[in-house]
């Protein structure tokens, strides 16, 4: 699966911004797509995951709330949709794709990874 991520950019707290991941190379029915994020300094950290398949979304308890995940069947791709951002949202977000099986928090699952999208929120 290749992964094409955008949307990213410099926003003032309170502003919304909508993160893209296009996927291309193999059909989604039995995957999890996912995005995290990595703040200077910091590990990468889960922030919600779609099943392609039933639509099912997971969120970290962070952006839970304010960011909406959701999916594009007929052009194979994802969304997330990010509200009421806060400063602490700065990060580089990547899109990720896992095999429908395995936890969906963590990074380890997903095999393939998009480049990342950097998002700054200034205060």
């Amino acid at each position: 699966v290749q992964l094409q991520a955008s949307g990213g950019g410099l926003v003032q707290a309170g502003d919304s911004l909508r993160l893209s991941c296009a996927a291309s190379g193999r059909t989604l029915d039995t995957y999890d797509l996912g995005w995290f994020r990595q703040a200077p300094g910091k590990e990468r950290e889960f922030v919600s995951t779609i099943r392609w398949s039933s639509g099912a979304t997971y969120y970290a308890n962070s952006v839970k709330g304010r960011f909406t995940i959701s999916r594009d069947n007929a052009e194979n791709t994802v969304y997330l949709q990010m509200n009421n951002l806060k400063p602490e949202d700065t990060a580089v977000y990547y899109c990720a794709a896992k095999y429908y099986s395995g936890s969906y928090r963590y990074t380890g699952p997903y095999d393939f990874w998009g480049q990342g999208t950097l998002v700054t929120v200034s205060s």
